[in-house]
């Protein structure tokens, strides 16, 4: 039997990389103008879930606009962002190991020595989770090359 699967995945990811009206805006993942599609970043750390932002709690960073559940939620982003705002600017962090960009959901993602990373789905991130620290490796080495 021949193995694809890692052949297919590949391929998916690429077809996947600029769907679901993601931009690179600044190299951060942007859905309907939002960071991160409007999710909270600080609620991953504080809740342990996803929870949407509101427009009436947001702000402007690395050129795009990121929506938070609270005031609070914004300002600890504000005096820090870099402790919250995820990895590989909220792209698939899969799909970074790889050396390529593919959008995100909010329900793909885990929290890995304080830092947040998201991925495309839960499939992927379950991909990713068979080696945190290698995927991490390979992406680190990755990303600032992908959008050249």
């Amino acid at each position: 039997m021949k193995r694809t699967h890692g052949w297919r995945a590949a391929v998916l990811v690429a077809s996947l990389a600029w769907s679901l009206g993601a931009a690179a805006d600044g190299r951060i993942f942007t859905r309907d103008g939002l960071a991160i599609g409007g999710t909270d970043p600080v609620a991953y750390f504080t809740e342990g879930r996803p929870v949407a932002g509101s427009p009436d709690y947001q702000l402007e960073w690395h050129e795009a606009t990121w929506q938070f559940a609270s005031a609070e939620h914004r300002d600890r982003f504000a005096a820090d962002p870099e402790a919250y705002a995820p990895q590989y600017g909220g792209w698939c962090a899969w799909a970074a190991a790889r050396g390529d960009a593919a959008s995100t959901v909010p329900e793909a993602w885990k929290i890995v020595d304080d830092k947040l990373y998201l991925n495309y789905s839960r499939f992927f991130q379950w991909r990713w989770e068979r080696d945190i620290p290698g995927n991490i490796e390979a992406a680190d080495g990755h990303w600032p090359d992908i959008f050249e």
